[in-house]
């Protein structure tokens, strides 16, 4: 397994640790935080479009049609409800040149194989394990 670390910064803020790379997550002003960085829910979503991205990019290459400056756009909605969570993704990809009509859904199904996609449609096992400081003897 991969591992990462998130360490608590200051009120909402926290620091994602993954291999070399610092990510920083905080809320917005208008939610109380100081808007240092995405929420969660929009790394999650971020996470997403990037994964798309990345796929269809790789598609790009592979079928030799131009990949440059593809761009992915991420809408996403929240549910409203108890328990919170994303309701709805719309994920627009914007390949810099036209892709020919005969490519669009090869385009489209090398990014519906993106792993965070299959990982959201095939949910993993979550597990939560809470350490407790050792007491002194």
């Amino acid at each position: 397994m991969s591992e990462m670390l998130v360490v608590h910064q200051d009120d909402d803020a926290f620091a994602v640790l993954v291999r070399d790379h610092v990510l920083h997550v905080d809320q917005p002003y208008s939610a109380g935080g100081m808007d240092g960085g995405l929420t969660p829910v929009e790394l999650f979503v971020a996470s997403l479009a990037a994964c798309a991205a990345h796929s269809a990019r790789r598609h790009l290459v592979r079928h030799c049609l131009p990949a440059e400056g593809l761009e992915v756009t991420a809408d996403f909605a929240m549910n409203g409800d108890v328990p919170a969570r994303v309701s709805q993704i719309v994920l627009w990809l914007r390949p810099r040149i036209p892709v020919p009509d005969e490519a669009v859904d090869g385009l489209r199904r090398a990014v519906e194989m993106c792993a965070v996609r299959n990982s959201i449609f095939n949910a993993p096992r979550i597990g939560v394990h809470v350490e407790t400081a050792s007491k002194a003897a």
